[in-house]
């Protein structure tokens, strides 16, 4: 290999590490604190069968269990559930000033003409951005189908394991195991559920309507820093 072969790979390296550095630094921040969540729930739960005079459990089984699951699962629910309700309630719901909001009067799917689509599609759309029929329809609501999608499966497995972890729980106490209809009616389904999702609905809300008002120079989920609040659908 030549010294330009050399110095060609580093640039290219490093260009894909620039044009794509927002994905590989949140996907590397979600791959650490998973660990530290494996680590620190794994220590919790043995500090919790230790105190019950049980042997604690390994690292392997910690991570296989039922207990890592429905708490990885628990999150992923309510964060995919935040995404799918933000991507179809901005396409209606408006917020005067907020960048997160369309422009005020532009509510709902929006002409062929304004979203490229069909005969206004343009040479470098995507294929299905001009398909008729239902592809068309599909790939134009693609991303929010997905994102429910991930939501209900999110959902379905925190329902599954934590049917498991639950009845864990009721057999160390002696008591007899529940089936998945009687969890997901529990109590406990539902405090671990809307806890979750409260914070998820608070956490978008704070954004449309703090963003009104305050500004983060450079990022696109702000205003630019010198327009006025009254400004809708204008990122900097």
């Amino acid at each position: 290999m030549t010294p330009a072969d050399g110095d060609g790979r580093a640039g290219r390296a490093g260009r894909f590490l620039r044009e794509n550095s927002l994905g590989l630094v949140f996907l590397l921040g979600f791959l650490a604190t998973l660990a530290g969540q494996l680590l620190a729930g794994r220590a919790e739960l043995n500090n919790d069968l230790v105190s019950e005079g049980l042997p604690p459990v390994g690292l392997l089984a910690y991570a296989t269990s039922s207990d890592f699951a429905v708490d990885v699962t628990e999150n992923w629910q309510s964060e995919y559930l935040q995404f799918f309700l933000y991507i179809f309630g901005t396409v209606w719901l408006l917020q005067r000033g907020s960048p997160e909001s369309k422009e005020i009067g532009r509510a709902g799917t929006e002409s062929d003409r304004e979203q490229r689509t069909g005969g206004h599609a343009r040479a470098d759309s995507p294929r299905w951005a001009s398909a008729p029929g239902w592809r068309g329809v599909l790939f134009s609501r693609s991303l929010g189908l997905v994102m429910g999608g991930i939501f209900l499966l999110s959902w379905l497995a925190q329902s599954v394991t934590g049917t498991a972890a639950y009845n864990e729980e009721r057999l160390r106490s002696l008591e007899g195991p529940v089936g998945w209809g009687g969890y997901v009616t529990s109590a406990d389904f539902w405090s671990r559920t809307l806890q979750n999702w409260q914070s998820e609905l608070l956490a978008v809300a704070s954004m449309a309507v703090l963003s009104i008002y305050l500004r983060q120079r450079g990022s696109p989920e702000s205003k630019p820093v010198g327009a006025p609040h009254s400004a809708t659908g204008v990122v900097g």
